[in-house]
């Protein structure tokens, strides 16, 4: 699966951040059994953070990407945990996806379908998941969107 991965990132235009780094007293990701459990992972792109509120300095599309931009985070924590052998993850569990918005925005579900979304496309039916989409007031240093994730290993 790992060649395909990248074969498919490839041809998006994307790649795989570098896995980041804990910003506070927590790890970036455990193993209990053949699960792996990531740590949510917040919005940034190559140009550094992705922040605002959805419903105020962000519209729908903007928010999608910042969770696209999430996934590529979250599958760089699924191959920092796997040793660089993305070939062990057997399937996405599930995500909990965290949006940054106005208390009358109510997309939430789209936004965080860009991570769904790209999930699906780099991984085929392995990509389906479980998820859940919820509004916050705030996020860590004010990003528009953070997802956590449960990853099962081969």
């Amino acid at each position: 699966m790992n060649d395909t991965i990248d074969a498919r990132l490839a041809e998006r235009g994307l790649s795989l951040p570098d896995a980041p780094a804990p910003a506070a007293n927590y790890v970036p990701y455990v193993h209990a059994g053949n699960l792996l459990f990531v740590s949510g992972q917040i919005s940034q792109g190559p140009n550094g953070l992705i922040t605002g509120r959805l419903g105020a300095d962000l519209d729908t599309a903007a928010g999608a990407e910042a969770a696209r931009r999430c996934a590529l985070s979250l599958l760089a924590q699924v191959r920092a945990a796997c040793g660089g052998d993305l070939g062990r993850l057997k399937r996405v569990v599930k995500l909990t996806g965290f949006v940054n918005s106005t208390p009358d925005f109510t997309e939430q579900p789209k936004v965080i379908n860009g991570a769904s979304d790209l999930l699906v496309e780099l991984l085929g039916d392995a990509g389906r998941h479980s998820r859940s989409a919820v509004s916050a007031a705030s996020l860590p240093l004010g990003v528009a969107v953070e997802i956590e994730g449960i990853f099962e290993l081969a």
